[in-house]
């Protein structure tokens, strides 16, 4: 089974094409290192929560909208070896980040169920 990197983040609506101008110019980099898939989404649907929500997860403010995606890896070992080239390969310090990343929230997950 396959193995994904999941990330909520909240994102000013300002920045959306920013944004998905850097997910766009990210892919191939991730590909290089074997990614299968990249979903990058935007917010169209996303209630506030009295006691959980991904707003509050991610401390949404005023004029933030909030972005799920997740990068599909042929297993653990792949997205491990991806993530150590972050400090060494210079082309991931070409990446703007056009939002806060102090509050994005992310992990890895094993895949359990493909349909």
């Amino acid at each position: 089974m396959t193995y994904v990197s999941g990330f909520l983040a909240p994102v000013p609506t300002a920045n959306k094409s920013a944004y998905l101008a850097s997910a766009e110019k990210s892919w191939p980099l991730f590909k290089d290192y074997g990614a299968l898939s990249m979903l990058e989404n935007w917010e169209s649907d996303v209630p506030d929560g009295q006691v959980t929500s991904f707003p509050l997860a991610v401390k949404r403010e005023e004029g933030e909208s909030i972005i799920f995606s997740w990068i599909v890896w042929p297993d653990k070992a792949t997205a491990d070896a991806c993530w150590a080239t972050m400090e060494t390969d210079p082309r991931w310090k070409e990446m703007d980040m056009p939002f806060d990343g102090k509050r994005m929230i992310f992990g890895g997950f094993d895949t359990i169920f493909e349909a």
